[in-house]
């Protein structure tokens, strides 16, 4: 399951680095970290108490291709543009939270749904095209405490792999299950799954670099990654019943990232 990430890896990097060797741009290499809130079909959607509760953390190594470098025909294209490649890891704890949780307490039911827990975990290959609309690169990269906004949009390939289980016992039976989830959907048995798999993304961003020095950056930034898939949390009940989990998993990264230029 692994091949199409390290494949899609060398390919990133390899171009990278036969553009920068042949255009003579200048690269940058950093590392993000920073929380990762994961909206799934764990608990309820924008609510405050699921979004505050399942909170994960992620960490990723970066590299940048700067076009503005030693290239004396400025154009806007090289004055606001880089090309970012990313590999990333984040995992997530999560747990159901919001108003079918205190529902189901209320009732006095057996507690499904707050015994109900698992772990998403992925491993992010990708890459983002970054505009900065207010300051050219040049002009920030000889203004140290300067401050360059920018928005991103791009692509990522991930593997996951999340577990699903149960406090009160294995799931798959009405004593332990919330029964949505007793339901076959999407080719399981079941509206849930502990599985791996490889999934694509679409990233979008906006953030903040600053310059430290003359040599480096710093990096903040918060970035939505949607996935093309329902099971990354390892939770889908069935959507012909279900409506209201109609939406794909997504998560959204708050970073700070330092960043360094690198000579050659």
């Amino acid at each position: 399951m692994l091949k199409p990430v390290i494949t899609t890896l060398f390919a990133i990097f390899g171009i990278s680095t036969i553009v920068s060797a042949q255009s003579d741009l200048a690269q940058e290499v950093g590392i993000i970290l920073g929380p990762v809130v994961f909206q799934s079909d764990y608990g309820q959607r924008n609510d405050f108490d699921t979004n505050v509760g399942n909170v994960g953390f992620g960490v990723g190594v970066v590299h940048f291709l700067n076009f503005s470098a030693n290239n004396n025909r400025e154009n806007f294209f090289t004055e606001h543009f880089k090309v970012r490649s990313e590999l990333s890891f984040n995992t997530t704890k999560l747990e159901h939270f919001g108003e079918w949780v205190e529902r189901e307490k209320v009732k006095n039911l057996v507690q499904h749904l707050r015994a109900m827990h698992g772990t998403s975990t992925l491993v992010n290959l990708g890459a983002q095209l970054e505009y900065s609309p207010f300051m050219k690169i040049h002009a920030f990269e000889n203004t140290i405490g300067g401050v360059s906004p920018y928005v991103s949009l791009g692509f990522q390939v991930s593997y996951y792999s999340t577990k699903i289980d149960s406090r009160i016992g294995t799931l798959g039976l009405p004593q332990t299950t919330f029964y949505k989830y007793l339901t076959p959907s999407d080719g399981r048995p079941y509206g849930f799954s502990s599985e791996s798999g490889i999934v694509a993304s679409v990233t979008a961003g906006v953030g903040i670099h600053y310059k430290l020095t003359t040599m480096s950056d710093l990096m903040f930034e918060a970035r939505y990654q949607g996935f093309s898939s329902d099971w990354v949390d390892g939770l889908n009940p069935n959507k012909d019943l279900y409506k209201e989990n109609k939406s794909n998993d997504s998560q959204v990264w708050f970073n700070v990232g330092y960043i360094m230029y690198l000579e050659y």
